[in-house]
């Protein structure tokens, strides 16, 4: 039964269609955000306007779709796919590994002579053809008047290497998946916060780090922009700090540009404003919280002085960057535009205003992934095994007749390389007269 089943499992037509489901549901979870909050999808994918015409929300979040990676299915898919590499591996690859180390001298000249190249060579020696595959990167072994050599075994290794680092790959994976921890922060410039506050687990086997304990600090937040004011670039000057021995790192970040301590990697993904720091008349200055009125690639926050405080009667004060602002009276016209910092008051509703200040704020994206030096080790693996499953396992049989040889060969791949390789060699070999 047990045979029946590995048969079953290594199926050639089962393992691609293991893959093709795999890719497909890994295609699906590229292009609809992961790991959000119920409220994210109901205004992200609404029923009236689906994604693609298919996803709206009840579908999502029905069919597990906004934690792909961590559903039964996909978990059980990447399962079965290791069930039928280990099964492919036990009943085809490590058999042909065993035929091929299996060898044997050929004593039966018609059995040379029926391989994929075969030639009789007359007043030839046996050990000069042998001195020649030597040189030609060969294994050669002779006994009286029989000779075997090959070259290329690696070559019949290689796929159960290959299998090996494909196991590596959905092994870190899970564990990626299962045991590591993520989460989103957005931290105002001159603030910190607790590394592990903003890390959520990914599954059941999460376990806690001391890299939590220690402290992201913002000591800069600043935006490069392009020449008609759109956002370029944007900046993080962040200090890794620990209770015990104060700053540990230091390091400004960027988009593709993160930073990496005690396991733990810290991406920049995007910008906010904190607060502005105004002034009315000749008070002193005091903060306003902004608020987010649009997100995406054009984004704007505003906030509002109410009417009553420090005689405003109700100003608006929106932001597109950290540059400068736009100021609107309580009737919601448009009063005018002042670069932050320029101590330039503008006249709203009978009363100065001065923008004194502007604090933007960071979005980090934290990743605690145990499984990442797995990961890597897989595809390194993984690289080096398929060039080297690319190498021809070549085999050759001489045998002595009187004072003539007969000689014969054959290769898993590249038989036409071979067979010209095997050619050359045999144009070699010394004729005595």
């Amino acid at each position: 039964l047990l045979k029946k089943v590995l048969v079953s499992l290594s199926s050639f037509k089962l393992a691609i269609a293991e893959l093709v489901l795999i890719a497909a549901l890994s295609s699906i979870g590229t292009v609809i955000d992961q790991g959000g909050v119920p409220e994210f999808y109901f205004k992200a994918y609404p029923e009236d306007h689906p994604f693609l015409g298919i996803f709206s929300w009840k579908v999502i979040l029905a069919l597990n779709f906004d934690h792909i990676y961590t559903a039964p299915y996909f978990l059980g898919l990447l399962a079965l796919l290791a069930a039928s590499l280990v099964a492919c591996t036990s009943t085809r690859q490590v058999p042909l590994v065993k035929v091929a180390r299996r060898w044997s001298f050929m004593k039966n000249p018609a059995g040379i002579l029926k391989m994929d190249a075969a030639e009789t060579l007359p007043d030839a020696s046996l050990g000069e053809l042998g001195v020649l595959l030597s040189g030609n990167g060969y294994e050669v072994f002779s006994e009286g008047s029989c000779l075997y050599a090959f070259k290329g075994l690696a070559g019949r290794l290689a796929p159960i290497g290959v299998h090996a680092a494909l196991l590596l790959i959905m092994g870190g994976g899970l564990v990626s998946a299962l045991g590591g921890y993520h989460g989103s922060v957005t931290i105002p410039e001159g603030l910190d916060l607790r590394l592990g506050d903003g890390l959520n687990p990914n599954g059941i086997l999460a376990t806690p780090s001391p890299t939590m304990d220690l402290n992201i600090h913002v000591n800069k937040f600043y935006i490069e922009q392009y020449p008609n004011g759109q956002v370029k670039q944007f900046f993080s000057d962040l200090s890794i700090t620990d209770a015990k021995e104060g700053e540990l790192l230091r390091k400004t970040i960027s988009v593709n540009n993160p930073l990496r301590i005690a396991g733990a990697t810290i991406y920049q993904t995007d910008w906010g404003i904190s607060t502005v720091l105004v002034r009315i008349d000749d008070s002193e200055p005091f903060n306003l919280a902004m608020a987010p009125l649009r997100k995406g690639d054009n984004k704007l926050f505003g906030t509002l002085i109410p009417e009553g405080v420090l005689n405003s009667k109700g100003i608006s004060i929106l932001a597109r960057d950290l540059e400068s602002v736009v100021v609107y009276d309580k009737k919601g016209e448009f009063v005018g535009v002042r670069r932050v910092g320029s101590q330039k008051p503008i006249e709203v509703d009978g009363v100065n205003l001065v923008v004194d200040d502007m604090i933007g704020s960071t979005g980090l994206e934290v990743k605690m992934d145990p499984a990442v030096p797995v990961v890597y080790a897989g595809f390194g693996a993984l690289m080096f095994t398929t060039c080297i499953s690319y190498l021809s396992h070549s085999q050759i049989w001489a045998l002595q007749k009187g004072s003539s040889i007969i000689v014969g060969g054959k290769s898993n791949r590249a038989k036409l390389s071979f067979e010209q390789e095997l050619t050359g060699i045999l144009d070699s070999v010394p004729e005595h007269v």
